[in-house]
């Protein structure tokens, strides 16, 4: 009998422990309403927080790129697959973080994968946040590098785990997300890049989930005016999210690009993103600057939600951002409350382990500049009736 003869009994006790992951048929592009299964459903778990992933004005600058660059690049960077379009996003990246470079990834996993294997070996030390993305911690394993987890936002904890290392040989990085993606909490930079220093480590922080939502002009939480390659010397963006596109990027100094060049394998062996993508990506880019009325409608939402979620009842995590998670604990209970707001036409999916650590499934309600106040108040109305 085929040792894989168990995927049948494996998947079943998925299904029995609420954990089961299943696919859902979108019928429209993304935006704050969307028709899924057939069914109009108000979004409340993108992560398209500015509102640009259907934006008419990064639509036609795709459009009219792709009359240019046709729709794939047909190779990796490093074969015929880098043209203009490419660099002039790096370029426009890089000059957007304040950092002397920057290199394009197929998506903001391929990135962290990436940044981390090309610089560290099995004779090397890497730091991660707790509850850092799974990307990061599994460019950590990939790497061979000596893996230690560090308490969730915890510089203290850090600053022992770094203490008591002895070899003054190798290489240190410690890595931790800006905005964490499922409790929306965020990384106090001052700190860790401060224990950082004093260790003679690096830092890397993962911006996917701060860029074009906090800061100036969205610049995130290492504004430039305040964080130099000196402070952080690794910073990581994605496309896919507040720009509404698709990719990822590091930026940093040149000798970092350069050696990620030579050896980060997620780079090396993966088909360039679209040029008509790089493009469109500009636009966005241009947008997110430029329109702060986005960064402004978010905060508002968030703020109106915690009052009115609290007003109800409901327990939030301490989370500024336009990510706010209810946590349930059970997976089965998630699933429940994530069907009956279905029910009543809000889409918002269940969060469960190994995404989150057991006992701490939950509704991740995420925001974007597009919601209303009507939506708003559809959510809360939804929320009372089945979760309060």
């Amino acid at each position: 009998m085929s040792k894989f003869s168990d995927r049948s009994k494996w998947l079943e006790e998925r299904r029995n422990a609420g954990l089961y992951r299943q696919r859902r048929i979108v019928n429209s592009a993304q935006s704050r309403e969307m028709f899924i299964d057939g069914h109009k459903l108000l979004n409340f778990c993108s992560n398209d927080y500015l509102g640009l992933a259907n934006d008419k004005r990064v639509i036609k600058a795709f459009q009219q790129a792709a009359e240019i660059w046709g729709v794939g690049s047909g190779a990796s960077h490093l074969v015929s697959g880098h043209t203009k379009a490419h660099e002039e996003l790096e370029e426009a990246l890089a000059e957007f973080t304040g950092r002397p470079r920057c290199l394009l990834f197929s998506s903001g996993y391929a990135a962290n994968m990436g940044a981390i294997q090309g610089l560290l070996s099995s004779a090397d030390h890497i730091f991660e946040d707790r509850l850092n993305h799974a990307s990061l911690l599994d460019g950590g394993r990939i790497s061979r590098a000596r893996l230690k987890r560090y308490m969730h936002r915890d510089a203290h904890d850090l600053d022992n785990k770094l203490s008591k290392v002895s070899d003054s040989k190798a290489r240190k990085l410690v890595v931790t997300d800006g905005t964490f993606s499922m409790d929306g909490t965020v990384c106090d930079v001052d700190a860790i890049a401060e224990i950082t220093h004093k260790h003679n480590a690096w830092m890397m922080l993962d911006e996917a989930h701060s860029l074009g939502v906090i800061g100036k002009q969205g610049c995130g939480l290492a504004d430039p005016d305040n964080y130099s390659v000196n402070d952080v010397q690794i910073l990581i963006g994605t496309l896919g999210k507040a720009l509404g596109t698709q990719g990822g990027f590091v930026t940093g100094s040149e000798e970092l690009i350069e050696t990620l060049i030579q050896q980060a394998r997620t780079y090396i062996y993966s088909t360039a993103i679209p040029s008509a993508i790089a493009v469109a990506t500009l636009t966005s880019l241009q947008i997110a600057r430029e329109e702060e009325w986005r960064r402004e409608r978010l905060r508002e939402l968030v703020q109106k939600f915690r009052i009115g979620a609290t007003q109800l009842g409901l327990k939030l995590l301490d989370s500024k951002a336009p990510i706010q998670p209810i946590i349930l604990g059970d997976a089965h209970t998630a699933v429940k409350l994530s069907n009956a707001l279905e029910d009543l036409g809000i889409l918002i999916t269940a969060i469960r382990p190994p995404t989150v650590p057991a006992n701490t499934s939950r509704l991740r309600i995420t925001f974007t500049a597009e919601h209303t106040d009507d939506d708003l108040k559809q959510l809360l109305s939804a929320l009372e009736q089945t979760a309060a």
